[in-house]
């Protein structure tokens, strides 16, 4: 019963690594507590991956044995090509729709965001014969849950440095060594002659050669994958707003006595932290603080510098639930710059009007740091 945990657990751990369950969990974790989304990963996970165990168990019972283990064969190594194929149009998920606290909105998004995915299937697939089901689901869901957690450590500490295509290669090696060992022990001898075997490794080869070129092909492009893309987005961000920040303070004898993160930039640079770090504790403290003092000297040209950088990643879809932090950190900018911040901003050209009307200058100076980045 152990082997089955540790052969759902590496078959889910391996097949989700920067595919769609790291891009959600990095999403939800910029707006919610990590500890909430593990919890509704759990949740999430157990109720799609549970379905999955008991649909895999009733074709057992209606189906031939044998005849479930060759299809299941022949499923491991179509999941194996599957895992190949080249995933840059992936949309990002639209998380914003589920609004039902943060636990159950993160739950419904990976309990449907999973359904018909390959990793159901495989759970499907690994669940017509196991003897202990219940191990194969508790396998699956903690897979589930530290290849989430993972992506969102991961995301934000190597950025663009991730190697996806080693991941994608190896989860379906991992997916290839199942189907051909369950192919093996299925198939009826006769079927096992030496140009049956060498056409069907032969036509694998070639689509598994032909799945890699184009991968290769579309990092030789530049182009990258979603997971790749929203890492990159946040580590840079959140890597070049840090440094302004720790420029941007003159010291204490021009500021006068440190007042730590009830002083604007120091309030800024917790939450510079937490986008980089997911510390809880630290979140916590923040909430408790009421109000922050503009009222220091600060280096002007590194803060407009932020801002600039802020606004661009922003501008084009502000509404986003993952730029929860990043809005926060927005409003403390333009407290630095303008002495009040602008609330919402649910629009670009209305946010502009507005950043306008506060300040000519600052919104004039901003736009030009922007076209000069």
């Amino acid at each position: 019963m152990i082997q089955e945990l540790i052969k759902a657990f590496t078959l889910i751990f391996i097949a989700e690594m920067g595919d769609k369950t790291q891009i959600l969990a990095m999403a939800f974790a910029t707006k919610y507590s990590v500890k909430k989304v593990l919890l509704g990963i759990f949740i999430g996970a157990f109720l799609n991956h549970g379905l999955a165990v008991m649909l895999g168990k009733y074709i057992s019972t209606v189906i031939p044995v044998n005849t479930v283990q060759i299809i299941a064969g022949f499923a491991f190594v179509a999941f194996a090509l599957w895992t190949l194929r080249p995933d840059d149009e992936e949309h990002e998920e639209e998380n914003s729709k589920y609004q039902f606290g943060p636990v159950l909105t993160v739950a419904i998004a990976f309990f449907i965001g999973e359904l018909g995915d390959k990793t159901q299937l495989s759970v499907i697939t690994l669940s017509t014969d196991a003897a202990y089901p219940i191990f194969t689901l508790g396998g699956s869901v903690l897979g589930m849950i530290v290849t989430g957690g993972l992506g969102i450590v991961i995301g934000k500490k190597l950025g663009d440095k991730i190697p996806d295509l080693a991941l994608k290669i190896a989860a379906s090696a991992v997916f290839m060594f199942f189907g051909i060992t369950k192919l093996y022990q299925t198939v009826p001898e006769k079927y096992l002659s030496v140009q049956n075997i060498a056409l069907f490794v032969g036509i694998i080869l070639i689509i598994a050669v032909v799945m890699i070129l184009l991968l290769i092909k579309q990092r030789q492009e530049g182009r990258q994958s979603a997971f790749i893309k929203m890492s990159k987005r946040l580590y840079d961000y959140y890597n070049a707003v840090h440094q302004n920040l720790e420029n941007m303070c003159l010291g204490a004898e021009k500021c006068g006595e440190c007042e730590g993160n009830h002083c604007v930039v120091g309030y800024t640079k917790s939450l510079i932290q937490y986008g980089l770090n997911h510390d809880e504790s630290l979140n916590m403290n923040l909430s408790e603080i009421k109000e922050t003092h503009a009222d220091k000297t600060f280096d002007k040209e590194l803060a407009l510098d932020s801002l600039a950088i802020t606004l661009l990643l922003v501008k084009d879809n502000p509404k986003k639930s993952e730029y929860k932090n990043i809005h926060e950190i927005r409003k403390k900018l333009e407290t630095i710059l303008l002495g009040k911040s602008i609330e919402q901003m649910d629009n670009w050209s209305v946010y502009i009007k507005t950043l306008s009307r506060i300040n000519k200058d600052v919104a004039k100076n901003v736009l030009e740091c922007m076209n000069s980045h």
